[in-house]
């Protein structure tokens, strides 16, 4: 996985070094579709993929924290299943948010266990074993849409709508896993995620396939908002497209002032979180992470500079509710 994905990859007009590495991503995209083509393996669950076209963050964690309450309200008992990226344990294990730590089993699935009850594995079979011998009747798999391994009941694909498919090119000349066309052919749903030019062109792409297309956008907490508006901000995070989050605070109201933008997945040391504290004394401002960024920062932040810390949550909100409670229908499940 890259950490900060090229800036290239986001011009709408592929450069010349996009055009270069062109034939490179052809033979990257048609190995990667016919990966997504293979047969898998049934486990006796029905398992929901929510993945994306690109490589990078797309708003696929908070899509699949969102499906988890319709499905209990359901009567199912959801769980969810990640590979557990950045961190050492391979798994299949399930993820205890008061013993593990992001070293352990990775931020993402550290952050997921705090709404469902989470499993990590590196082999997703053995993942979603584990979670119906732990009392799954259903399983939400937060990516993998390129993942052959598991047959997938109902497959959603979350889109940015800000940003789309960067030049529309396949790694590594562009963000995309494989051609979005045959990718869209692959998959049952589209979630929009925002609004915008590069979204409505996909809009258009998955209904001229006759695919449904529901819109979401993500949602800060109240709390955080109140917290943050009117306020000179450094903006910390380490996720595969800090300019959202910068985009999530100038929407709350607040003014940012200087930001400590790394790598997705950074692992945070002493010397980041004494950084950014210098950095927002040096303002008279205040810090603002993701609570993705939390789980790592938790540990390391000092007790006396907490006040100068807000945590920002979000939730994936769709626009219209019923839309997804007649996806799951649709699907039997």
């Amino acid at each position: 996985m890259l950490r900060r994905a090229p800036r290239f990859w986001w011009r709408e007009k592929p450069t010349l070094l996009a055009r270069l590495l062109q034939p490179l991503g052809f033979l990257y995209g048609r190995i990667t579709l016919r990966r997504m083509q293979q047969p898998g393996a049934e486990v006796g669950l029905p398992i929901i993929c929510v993945g994306n076209f690109i490589a990078g963050g797309a708003g696929k964690t908070p899509t699949a924290i969102a499906l988890v309450r319709p499905l209990e309200e359901r009567g199912e008992k959801p769980f969810v299943l990640m590979r557990g990226y950045g961190g050492r344990l391979a798994g299949p294990v399930e993820v205890d948010a008061d013993r593990h730590r992001a070293a352990d089993v990775g931020d993402e699935p550290l952050l997921m266990a705090r709404h469902a009850r989470t499993v990590i594995a590196r082999d997703r079979v053995a993942g979603a074993r584990l979670a119906r011998g732990l009392g799954a009747s259903i399983v939400v798999m937060d990516d993998g849409l390129q993942n052959p391994s598991l047959v997938k009941h109902l497959k959603l694909a979350v889109v940015d709508g800000s940003s789309g498919m960067g030049n529309g090119l396949c790694l590594p000349a562009g963000p995309l896993r494989a051609p979005l066309a045959e990718q869209l052919s692959e998959t049952d749903a589209v979630i929009m995620i925002g609004s915008g030019d590069p979204g409505d062109r996909i809009t258009a792409a998955a209904r001229a396939q006759q695919k449904p297309v529901l819109h979401a956008a993500l949602k800060p907490a109240g709390a955080a908002v109140e917290q943050l508006r009117g306020q000179k901000i450094i903006a910390l995070s380490g996720i595969g497209r800090p300019e959202k989050f910068a985009a999530t605070l100038r929407e709350a109201g607040a003014t940012i002032v200087a930001e400590q933008a790394h790598g997705d997945h950074h692992a945070y040391g002493q010397a980041d979180v004494a950084a950014a504290i210098a950095v927002a004394q040096e303002h008279s401002a205040l810090i603002a992470t993701t609570e993705k960024d939390w789980t790592k920062l938790a540990s390391l932040w000092p007790a006396d500079a907490r006040g100068a810390l807000i945590v920002v949550p979000v939730s994936l909100v769709f626009a219209e509710p019923a839309e997804i409670e007649g996806l799951l229908e649709q699907a039997g499940l």
